[in-house]
């Protein structure tokens, strides 16, 4: 792959971050922390492969919780395990609740790049066959692991009015909705920030 070839993903300083307010886990400030996360002063494109390593740096990923509640109100999750050809190598195998990427370069040309990007994101990873309401509800950061600390995550919920999302990679196996409860039930399987996500958005569940 030539220097031409490498993507390019957005990112901010983790110092910027910091300033704005360093925290372990889920927050749900999001227009505190979006609005100068996101302002053209801050965000510039780097080499991916630099950035899996530098710490220095976030990468914004949009991570997409599709949510459905059934006629007796019970809420169901989308759900999968991640196969060997995703990206991010270090969770391969691991369960997840989140469907998202990567903010490219490829998608500055348009007026926002942030939303841009997690369509595309979507568009390339699930089929969403259902009229949905969308919200965004908050952050993740985990500083306790690899991928962690050069990740942050704008977490938002779907919610579908039937339960038709279905795969669109087969990098994207065992996938379907579940019950909430039963996701609970197996929390230790699942990948960081679905578990970080999990224990923020229902907690009484």
């Amino acid at each position: 792959m030539t220097a031409v070839d490498v993507e390019q993903v957005l990112v901010v300083p983790t110092s910027l971050f910091h300033q704005l307010g360093h925290f372990q886990g889920f927050s749900t400030d999001t227009e505190h922390y979006l609005q100068e996360l996101l302002s053209p002063e801050h965000t510039s494109y780097r080499p991916r492969p630099e950035m899996e390593e530098d710490p220095s740096f976030k990468q914004l990923i949009p991570y997409v919780i599709f949510q459905y509640r059934d006629a007796e109100g019970q809420i169901h999750l989308f759900q999968y395990t991640r196969g060997k050809g995703q990206g991010e190598k270090r969770l391969h195998q691991k369960r997840s609740i989140g469907i998202g990427g990567h903010i490219s370069s490829e998608d500055a040309a348009e007026v926002n790049a942030y939303d841009e990007g997690m369509r595309r994101e979507l568009a390339e990873e699930v089929i969403i066959d259902t009229e949905y309401t969308e919200r965004c509800v908050g952050l993740i950061n985990d500083d306790e692991t690899p991928v962690g600390t050069v990740h942050l995550g704008v977490v938002h919920v779907f919610e579908v009015t039937q339960p038709n999302v279905a795969p669109h990679e087969d990098e994207i196996a065992d996938a379907g909705f579940r019950p909430l409860s039963e996701l609970l039930n197996e929390i230790e399987q699942f990948e960081t920030w679905s578990q970080i996500s999990l224990q923020a958005l229902f907690p009484t569940a």
